[in-house]
């Protein structure tokens, strides 16, 4: 109550300055009219009668144009228009009252053209001046000795909010545009480019390093933060530009996190077209609790989708992603049901009940190391769920169906990625049996997945380490959960039915170069504060992963993160025999069984299983020579 009565009353303190400002330019625009000389006495008696006219109608245009939302702390540009606004408008309709009343008698006409003018300066310059004093005040603020990268739109308001109030005090630009060397930001000079770094720090006394260069791919992010772990002074950054316009974060300085040097580049979305394929249609998405689905549901919720339907087999994380948008999304209607997509029941019931027109199919198992030794639970679901949840979509006429897949489906080498593969092959048969639309989407490593490595090696770090690494050669392919599931809807939009999408991943990252970022950007020193030790391929683990197959040839679509992979095609019949005898054997319990009939549906992981076994052998046999 106290707060809004002191901002009245400051409020009303301005706008007693303003009008007695409107009174001197009214009559100082009779003495300009007279060349600063004195004013008749008859010419002062005809402005002094109008005066309370001039105060009326400014008093009123001054409240009209809102000259009293802003504050003077932040006066700009907009104040200046709101202003010139008022003036010029004050001015007209003075001038049609008086020559309504007196057709201007006594007023002379160049008076009133001055009038504006002079009034437009009494006003906006008191507010520029204040702004000026106040901003000179931050800049000689005490404050950590900031220097900037990036003297673009970003850095400059950057410089602008760090000069208002912050505990930086900027004091340097640097921008590897060679034009932009030597010219001010702001009174804040740009010194060179990111390169020079380094003796910047050493040469002005430098205490942090603010990046302000939203549009940075992950490749010039890394180079950045290269250059800033050698300088040996803290760093911060801006969001990236996909960050703020998905709404993942706001235009607030944060440390720079592992996202930002793996997956920054930005993705260009249709939005119009998903808009147009998801708006006003009933989704469901299975799975919807995981790392893939809960932001796949948050994705989509933003698209005035009609109902959003959740099947999620894990209690906790539908009660997790339920609570998590309804306070994103009040007015999205939600249903979330508790669902397993290998229990037929409630597969078909849940689809009969809500008649999504489309279906996400997210629910998967995914951790390699435990599969490979839990063949049946793994087939279960990724291949007998995948194929229940497809054929009840085509039961009830469902418009489209979506397989989110993985990499490792590509020359699987573990039970994982085999079962993945064997999803796809179905999927893909099933596609022209009836009027639903199969599509395949196919991506590598997300960030920050439950049960990934990047939460791991964040567990190991704050533990001390060790920090574990399967191989010193590893590479994986990675792109952030938000990235993955907004061309996951960008590949549902442009899928006519039968394709497999392949995202563009971008280049492989070794997981040792991920290890020791993880560990400079939190503060230590890999092979000093915290150690990297290198364990051993686990079961089923690659050295490389690919994208495509052989055979697959791929070939661009209209979108450029989008590429198009031709598989080979199973017959439906097939693809259903093989599903009828997958399923017998796992009610039998006959593993043997179980892995022989994949690798009949998967032929490729039956080679790769035999180049391993040969490989095997081989290493057994020189093992016992050496001993021999």
């Amino acid at each position: 109550m106290q707060g809004m009565l002191s901002k009245i009353r400051v409020r009303t303190v301005i706008f007693i300055h303003d009008l007695f400002w409107a009174a001197i330019a009214w009559m100082g625009a009779y003495w300009l009219r007279l060349n600063l000389s004195e004013v008749p006495e008859m010419a002062w008696t005809a402005s002094l009668r109008w005066l309370p006219v001039v105060i009326v109608v400014q008093a009123v245009l001054f409240r009209r144009f809102g000259l009293y939302r802003g504050i003077w702390r932040f006066a700009s540009v907009p104040d200046v228009v709101r202003i010139a606004k008022a003036s010029f408008l004050g001015t007209a309709t003075i001038a049609v009252i008086l020559f309504s009343v007196n057709r201007l008698e006594g007023v002379p006409r160049t008076a009133i053209l001055l009038y504006p003018f002079l009034l437009l300066f009494l006003l906006s310059a008191p507010r520029l001046i204040y702004r000026i004093w106040k901003d000179r005040g931050a800049v000689l603020s005490a404050g950590r000795r900031a220097l900037i990268v990036g003297a673009g739109r970003a850095g400059e308001m950057l410089v602008r909010d760090l000069r208002r109030a912050s505990e930086f005090a900027p004091i340097a630009f640097v921008d590897d545009d060679p034009k932009k060397k030597g010219s001010e930001i702001h009174g804040v000079r740009v010194r060179g480019r990111c390169e020079q770094i380094p003796r910047l720090v050493e040469k002005l006394g430098v205490e942090i390093v603010l990046i302000a260069v939203p549009s940075a791919t992950d490749k010039e992010m890394r180079r950045i933060v290269e250059i800033c772990e050698g300088a040996g002074v803290p760093f911060q950054t801006l969001p990236s530009m996909s960050e703020i316009l998905s709404g993942q974060a706001s235009g607030d300085l944060r440390d720079v996190s592992i996202e930002d040097l793996l997956g920054r580049a930005p993705i260009k979305l249709d939005r119009k077209g998903i808009q147009a394929h998801l708006g006003g249609k009933r989704v469901l998405v299975t799975g919807g609790g995981g790392s893939i689905g809960s932001e796949l549901c948050k994705q989509i919720a933003r698209f005035s989708v009609a109902e959003l339907i959740v099947f999620e087999r894990s209690e906790f994380n539908l009660y997790q992603i339920e609570r998590a948008l309804k306070r994103s999304f009040p007015g999205l209607r939600l249903s979330a049901i508790l669902g397993d997509v290998t229990d037929q029941a409630d597969v078909e019931q849940a689809i009969s009940r809500f008649r999504p027109e489309i279906i996400f199919h997210a629910a998967a198992y995914k951790h390699v190391p435990l599969l490979e030794y839990q063949v049946r639970q793994a087939v279960r679901n990724n291949v007998l769920g995948t194929y229940t949840v497809a054929e009840a979509a085509i039961a009830a006429e469902v418009d489209e169906f979506v397989l989110i897949s993985t990499d490792k489906a590509v020359a699987p080498e573990n039970v994982m990625g085999a079962t993945k593969r064997a999803a796809e092959v179905l999927v893909q048969s099933m596609n022209g049996i009836a009027g639903t639309r199969f599509i395949n989407v196919r991506f590598g490593n997300v960030l920050d997945s439950a049960g990934s490595v990047v939460p791991l090696f964040r567990e190991q770090i704050r533990a001390g380490g060790p920090v574990t690494v399967t191989h010193p050669d590893v590479t994986r392919y990675f792109m952030t959960i938000p990235e993955a599931c907004q061309l996951i809807m960008q590949a549902a939009t442009i899928g006519r039915g039968g394709e497999v999408f392949v995202l563009d991943m971008g280049d492989p990252v070794k997981i040792s170069y991920l290890a020791e970022q993880m560990i400079r950007l939190s503060g230590k020193r890999p092979g000093q504060d915290v150690r990297i030790e290198y364990i051993g391929l686990r079961p089923g683990e690659k050295i490389n992963e690919e994208l495509f197959n052989e055979h697959e040839s791929p070939t661009p679509t209209q979108h450029s993160k989008l590429l198009l992979a031709h598989p080979l095609t199973v017959d439906p019949r097939m693809a259903r025999k093989a599903v009828i005898e997958l399923a017998e054997a796992c009610r039998s319990f006959d593993e043997s069984a179980i892995l022989h009939k994949l690798k009949l549906l998967v032929p490729e992981y039956a080679q790769q299983a035999a180049v391993d076994e040969c490989e095997e052998k081989d290493r057994s046999i020189i093992q016992r020579s050496l001993v021999l």
